[in-house]
């Protein structure tokens, strides 16, 4: 036993998760980041309490009517079960003696559901992502590099400060990923049941992740494809697939379909349909296609060339994976092959079904949110195979990737500063288009020096809503939240400031013993050294 806790130090597995904690904890403002959110935690909230889903005070703003009159959100279930667990203790937490007199926004329910479901997703992600790497038979380096640029240089840090559903879509399709390639590599019955139960789960989440689901279907077609297998063994596997997937997927799609008949009385329609039903009456002059209006041209290149929301700027490591790849196409292991091809797929698949949409853009939201998942599911794998292949890529190409892995965590990092509605307020005077990432860079140097009137960046819109403006013009974490909005006691502020610095340092120090430990070679796997 003493033996074990002494190598968990030098195991991967272990320091992964440990960062993968700490991030969650130090990023968190203690806020959801967005009233999508907020209003599916309502959702979970009125599974088990008197209150209504939506509250007829948000209505019509927010809310389409369902069964017998009431009012529902027209969301999928899955982001409202994963926060149910933590909205039943925080609210049971908030009612302590001690708690009680608090009362404000962040509240404590919302500060614990929302530290606890991401510290959740970010440490399940990080070890999933870790897992597949292996699987792909990256050196322990180069798969503990690629988890790490997935959590600190694509959107994935972000949406961890900001919980929208992109984390948790982007752990089920890893882990449907991994645990279906491993099937296919080992034929494990198991494997196949694991990872067609996390795909299921994403169609509870949003209807659109059968995208995903699809794509790990290319993914496997992809490599056996690839790897040459026959016509026959092929045919076998696709059997042996179908039974044991298809009635997964089927009983996650009925448990989609009850909840729709639950709300709104029908096993046939979608929530998208019921809002658009909905939205048209309460507005006439709606077009006959809302909500998918937008001219598709324009909701197809502005994800891609629109300075923004271009998935490019936002995620950067996407120009590396395109680089890497096509100079090393020919060298590129099957496997390697068949992920990037069946994602890119994924991405274009899904910002072509959002082209037409609406707010195709994802609206308030760090980039395109509707496609993010899929862009960090092609950028991550590259930092990886910079590390596997760089030899071979030359001296520019080398640069180049390093320049760009800096440049996608600098991007991140500045991300977290402020509450994403900031920039998006800031554009009622600035106009379109505006450089948003730039634009972020510029409000980090004009609030620490204090110019932000001087510069031109505040206006009357960041002002239209009190509880944003509070929230707005402060540091977009837990401690600075708290003085700014000054409902807290001084002690519980400089209390949580202490822990936050402490988390800091912490992490820092970590990362900086992992980079040793990777340069000596210094890991344990399994209890054995293995060569990093």
């Amino acid at each position: 036993m003493r033996s074990s806790l002494r190598a968990l130090p030098r195991r991967p597995v272990f320091l992964l998760a440990v960062v993968a904690f700490l991030v969650a904890i130090v990023v968190q403002s203690g806020e959801l980041g967005s009233s999508d959110t907020t209003h599916r935690l309502q959702a979970a909230h009125s599974f088990w309490t008197s209150e209504p889903a939506v509250f007829p005070s948000e209505y019509p703003e927010f809310g389409v009517h369902g069964r017998d009159g009431k009012l529902y959100g027209w969301y999928g279930i899955g982001q409202s079960l994963l926060m149910f667990p933590f909205d039943v203790i925080g609210t049971y937490l908030a009612r302590l003696p001690v708690l009680s007199g608090y009362q404000d926004d962040p509240s404590i329910r919302v500060i614990f559901v929302s530290f606890c479901t991401n510290i959740l997703l970010s440490v399940l992600t990080a070890l999933v992502c870790f897992r597949l790497l292996r699987l792909f038979e990256f050196t322990v380096n180069e798969a503990m590099a690629g988890v790490l640029a997935r959590m600190f240089c694509t959107t994935h840090l972000h949406y961890t400060q900001n919980m929208m559903e992109n984390n948790y879509i982007m752990l089920l399709t890893l882990t449907g990923l991994a645990f279906q390639y491993d099937w296919l590599r080992s034929g494990s019955r198991r494997a196949l049941l694991i990872g067609s139960a996390a795909l299921g789960l994403n169609l509870l989440t949003r209807l659109t992740t059968g995208l995903d689901l699809i794509a790990v279907g290319i993914f496997l077609l992809l490599v056996s494809w690839f790897t040459g297998v026959g016509r026959r063994a092929l045919l076998d596997s696709a059997v042996s697939y179908v039974k044991i997937a298809a009635p997964v997927y089927a009983v996650f799609f009925l448990l989609d379909r009850g909840y729709q008949f639950y709300r709104f009385g029908s096993f046939f329609n979608t929530y998208l349909g019921v809002f658009a039903h909905e939205r048209k009456m309460l507005d006439p002059s709606l077009p006959a296609s809302y909500p998918f209006e937008t001219p598709f041209r324009a909701g197809f290149f502005g994800p891609l060339f629109q300075p923004e929301k271009s998935i490019f700027l936002f995620d950067p490591l996407l120009i590396l994976t395109a680089i890497v790849t096509v100079v090393l196409w020919k060298r590129l292991q099957p496997e390697i092959k068949a992920c990037v091809g069946a994602f890119a797929l994924l991405l274009l698949g899904s910002i072509s079904f959002y082209a037409r949409y609406t707010v195709w853009s994802g609206d308030f939201a760090w980039g395109d949110r509707y496609v993010s998942t899929a862009a960090e599911l092609v950028a991550f794998i590259s930092v990886p195979l910079l590390m596997r292949y760089r030899a071979q890529l030359g001296r520019f190409v080398r640069t180049l990737g390093i320049g760009l892995v800096i440049a996608s965590a600098v991007i991140q990092v500045a991300s977290l500063a402020f509450w994403l509605p900031l920039e998006i307020y800031q554009m009622e005077t600035l106009g379109h288009p505006t450089f948003v990432v730039a634009l972020r860079f510029r409000n980090i140097a004009a609030f620490a020096l204090g110019k932000m009137e001087a510069w031109g960046l505040t206006n009357s819109a960041m002002k239209w809503d009190e509880w944003d403006y509070v929230h707005i013009t402060t540091w977009n974490f837990l401690p600075f939240v708290l003085k700014r909005v000054g409902a807290a006691p001084p002690w519980v502020v400089e209390t949580a400031t202490v822990l936050w610095v402490a988390g800091v340092v912490t992490l820092l120090g970590l990362l900086v013993s992992i980079y040793r430990k990777a340069m000596r070679g210094d890991f344990e796997i399994e209890g054995d050294s293995a060569s990093a």
